[in-house]
């Protein structure tokens, strides 16, 4: 059977929060609305930037399923669905196949230092085996920043050649494009996105299926764009305008500082409030961001 392909702009979206630090899913549901109609080609739900790895798995489910109550096209949506537990790795990438998203973002088993080749090899055959879905589709997260274990090369494209079916592409969130591109050249067909808008520029050249970012929670109309019109002076236009405001955003801590600027862009307060061990931006900075963000928006 043919599955949903993600390919183009797509964000890597904030979970909003309530004061008990539980996903807010009429504020997720409506964010994610917008993100689609603002120029998005699809979402990354419970990534890094969502927080997810605060969150139980019960919890991330009643996201999951909150997507699908809500009648958002889940074949727009990638799913972070990683964690340490084998079993709980399992349960979540079945229910992303089983609810209908068009893929599974799967991060490394992330505890033990230096985990073997043949161990990570191994960790995804049993995902596999045990997720067994005619619908699975993995995307691998490489993050090695936060997780201290990347997926090397040779090990995904073993795994490709195991799995050419479910594994299909890979975020690399690393900030290394030749890693993306050595990627993408070694593995035909198999679907790379970096994690920066600076990316979308030459996409098409280097063999990217898009980006996947956090900035993109503000920057969805000029990543299209860019994406859209790559090799002409207005996507390089619009470009530009993406990555100074992902510059901003990144002048504080990201989670905090996307948040911040959500609050701000939505005159919702409720958006700063980040899940823990995490602190948000204080008020003098969440202002001078606000502002910081505004003057750049406003300027041709």
């Amino acid at each position: 059977m043919n599955k949903p392909r993600l390919r183009g702009v797509i964000a890597a979206t904030a979970t909003p929060l309530h004061p008990d630090f539980t996903p807010d899913l009429p504020r997720l549901v409506k964010h994610c609305r917008a993100l689609l109609d603002d120029g998005c080609d699809a979402i990354n739900l419970l990534g890094t930037t969502g927080e997810a790895t605060a969150f139980s798995v019960a919890q991330r489910l009643a996201v999951m399923r909150s997507i699908g109550a809500a009648g958002l096209p889940l074949s727009r949506f990638m799913v972070g669905t990683g964690v340490c537990a084998l079993e709980d790795t399992v349960q979540l990438t079945r229910a992303a196949a089983d609810l209908g998203f068009a893929g599974a973002l799967v991060l490394p088993p992330f505890f033990y230092p230096d985990v073997p080749a043949e161990g990570l090899i191994a960790h995804v055959d049993e995902i596999v085996r045990r997720a067994a879905h005619r619908k699975l589709a993995i995307y691998l997260y490489h993050i090695p920043q936060n997780t201290g274990v990347p997926w090397p090369l040779a090990v995904v494209s073993e795994l490709r050649r195991r799995h050419p079916d479910v594994l299909v592409g890979l975020k690399d969130s690393a900030g290394d494009l030749a890693y993306s591109r050595a990627v993408a050249k070694e593995i035909p067909g198999f679907d790379v996105f970096p994690s920066s808008e600076a990316s979308l520029g030459n996409a098409n050249a280097d063999g990217f299926a898009g980006c996947i970012s956090a900035t993109t929670n503000l920057t969805a109309t000029y990543a299209q764009a860019a994406w859209a019109s790559q090799g002409s002076e207005a996507g390089a236009a619009a470009l530009r305008k993406a990555a100074d405001l992902r510059g901003l955003i990144a002048t504080y801590p990201l989670v905090a500082s996307v948040k911040a600027a959500l609050a701000a862009a939505h005159g919702d307060a409720e958006w700063s409030r980040v899940a823990l061990p995490l602190r948000p931006l204080n008020s003098e900075q969440s202002a001078a961001l606000a502002e910081a963000v505004r003057e750049r928006i406003s300027q041709p």
